[in-house]
């Protein structure tokens, strides 16, 4: 492939490698980065490519291998960021999930919490004598009554915190 057809694809594929990152979850100014990146790594890898005809699918792959890298460094930048704060930050997901199940009836507790720890829904049914359908309807119907308990709870302290602000 010539510098000049490499140059023409890369014209009307950059676009596309960029709605490819952007539908992964990219931010906007990212993809656009790690696109260009990838073209240029295409580039100078092409003795790799073995079928031009997939040249569009293989620099996205390219990038998409990139991105994971920059969310992989990121992540261990976030982490050496926590650790270096200590131990002093709140798990706020553990207070969301303790908040959840604190609205939920005995019984879903118990189901959600088993499907939290990895229970699946065939150890359930074998350690129960159910089938694993109807294991599946209740880990439904435990989430759906979780969710409708949280909404009730929210308009609650909705028109509260309304009533307090009229009465101000």
């Amino acid at each position: 492939m010539t510098r000049e057809e490499y140059g023409n694809i890369y014209q009307t594929g950059r676009e596309r490698t960029i709605r490819f990152l952007l539908s992964r979850g990219a931010a906007p100014g990212l993809a656009a980065d790690i696109a260009q990146s990838a073209w240029l790594r295409g580039w100078e890898r092409l003795s790799q490519l073995r079928d031009p005809q997939m040249i569009l699918t293989w620099i996205n792959s390219i990038a998409l291998n990139q991105f994971r890298r920059v969310i992989r460094v990121e992540r261990l930048h976030q982490e050496l960021q926590r650790s270096a704060q200590g131990n002093t930050s709140l798990d706020l997901a553990a207070i969301d999930v303790a908040r959840i199940l604190g609205a939920c009836r005995p019984l879903d507790r118990m189901l959600l919490e088993a499907q939290m720890k990895g229970v699946t829904a065939k150890e359930m049914a074998r350690a129960h004598g159910l089938t694993e359908t109807a294991v599946r309807i209740r880990f439904l119907r435990a989430r759906r009554s979780a969710r409708k308990a949280l909404e009730t709870r929210a308009r609650k302290l909705g028109k509260e915190f309304v009533a307090k602000q009229l009465a101000a």
